[in-house]
């Protein structure tokens, strides 16, 4: 059982951290409560604004010394609660840690703390002439989060994803102490991977609080590539065929007309065309005009030989900014179409996709129910929103166990994965036992205990 903040604990915390830094009880808002989606909720007893890793390290150690459970925090913009205080406890949230500390331009590496946001820091290295590939649709999230979650998003197709980024991390231990993890070099066979080991974690393991990221020299050019197609099918059916062509898309996306036109309506915006049923949205990137043009030409090519109804050429910033930004607003778009929805991020082989979202076209059917979907098909991650519409909340329940165990089920036997990008957090944790079974399941515990013997560090989440 873990202790419940007391008084003395607050008077202890007030003497290590300023004041006004600190929130109890009731003067904690309920944004805090809960993540973006997940419909994880509860409290935490006390949240703390934390502002360097020494700070982190005395609160870790007095939890620890008091068996008290402790959620580390960024912007709240998770899906799967991973950053909900389930056992309340102290939480700390990193949004003040926002500083970028170093460019080295000669190690082409920025060193940043975890409350950074991924907005701040593509603008930061665009402004210096260098690029930050990894792209989630959430840019108010911060570089800790997606560390945390390993997040992908629309350029992990050619680029990767934010673990290809990770060559150093800050971090503190359940107990207090601090460890520096990787550094600026470029390879390293020294050992099991803790670096490797922490990205993905869900602040179960250690706490961020300082993260050195690998940069590359900013693409000269990018063009983007607007794809129609009158069915879902033939779109994601071109897919493969794409990365078969050896052409090295930036970003392969797939959309339904439902969600772009819910996207209009989000944004009092118009998309370039609304008139199909499927598109796909392609961009590339380099710095040589001549090769980007052959390879969307090339690309272009086989999507109308497989069906493409046209091909639009995207290639101002006005015209990418109105495209990308409609693409960006899909998620809350879709949130604002209904009362209540959860999701569902499965990652499948790429030539499964078209197989996987036509299954789940056949689940709305069956279960009288919305499912809008959009995602990344160039790797096969699929975000599948199951909409509440209204329905009395035991039968909303019920349809949403029993569509995710479906969906589960057919992406592991598609030969997937529970999740893509968005982690396993509290509300995921079963569907990832089922699917990985008791060994591996045994194996992570066993990672869990020896990082954290009392399991204080946003415990219940993921394995434990």
């Amino acid at each position: 059982m873990y202790k419940k903040v007391d008084n003395k604990d607050i008077e202890y915390l007030k003497k290590v951290i300023p004041n006004d830094r600190i929130l109890v009880g009731d003067e904690i808002s309920e944004d805090f409560y809960h993540d973006e989606l997940s419909g994880t909720e509860h409290p935490p007893e006390v949240l703390i604004y934390v502002t360097s890793t020494e700070e982190t390290s005395v609160i870790m150690k007095y939890a620890y010394q008091n068996n008290i459970p402790v959620t580390a925090r960024g912007s709240g913009t998770g899906l799967v609660g991973s950053s909900v205080a389930v056992h309340g406890g102290i939480m700390l949230c990193t949004t003040m840690m926002n500083h970028i500390l170093e460019l080295d331009t000669e190690n082409l590496t920025v060193t940043v703390e975890p409350g950074v946001l991924l907005m701040e820091l593509a603008e930061f290295c665009e402004q210096n002439d260098l690029f930050y590939p990894p792209d989630p649709g959430e840019k108010s999230a911060t570089i800790g989060g997606n560390i945390s979650t390993n997040a992908g998003g629309m350029r992990a197709v050619k680029y990767g994803v934010t673990r290809d980024y990770v060559r150093g991390l800050t971090v503190v231990l359940p107990n207090g102490e601090i460890l520096e993890l990787g550094g600026k070099v470029v390879k390293n066979s020294s050992g099991y991977s803790l670096l490797n080991l922490i990205v993905g974690s869900e602040g179960t393991l250690a706490i961020i609080t300082k993260a050195v990221l690998k940069l590359i020299p900013l693409p000269a050019k990018s063009v983007s590539l607007l794809l129609p197609f009158e069915t879902m099918q033939a779109a994601l059916d071109t897919v493969p065929k794409i990365i078969t062509s050896k052409a090295n898309p930036t970003a392969i996306e797939y959309m339904s007309k439902e969600t772009i036109l819910f996207a209009e309506d989000y944004l009092s915006k118009k998309f370039p065309d609304t008139k199909y049923e499927a598109y796909l949205l392609l961009t590339f990137d380099g710095n040589h005009t001549d090769w980007i043009e052959a390879e969307y030409s090339n690309v272009a090519d086989i999507c109308i030989k497989n069906g493409a109804v046209d091909a639009y050429f995207i290639d101002t910033d006005e015209r990418k900014k109105s495209v990308w930004s409609a693409r960006g607003a899909f998620l809350e778009a879709i949130k604002a179409s209904t009362d209540e929805m959860d999701e569902c991020d499965v990652v499948v082989p790429r030539n499964r996709i078209a197989d996987y979202i036509l299954f789940t076209h056949d689940l709305a059917k069956e279960f009288n129910i919305r499912i809008p979907s959009f995602g990344h098909a160039g790797d096969g991650n699929l975000h599948i929103y199951i909409c509440r519409d209204g329905l009395e909340k035991d039968v909303w329940e019920e349809k949403l166990s029993n569509i995710f165990d479906k969906m589960y089920k057919k992406a592991e036997e598609f030969g997937g994965q529970v999740s893509g990008e968005h982690g396993i957090g509290f509300a995921k944790k079963g569907y990832l036992k089922n699917q990985l079974g008791e060994t591996q399941m045994q194996i992570m515990q066993g990672i869990k205990a020896a990082f954290d013997p009392k399991n204080i560090l946003n415990p219940d989440k993921i394995c434990r």
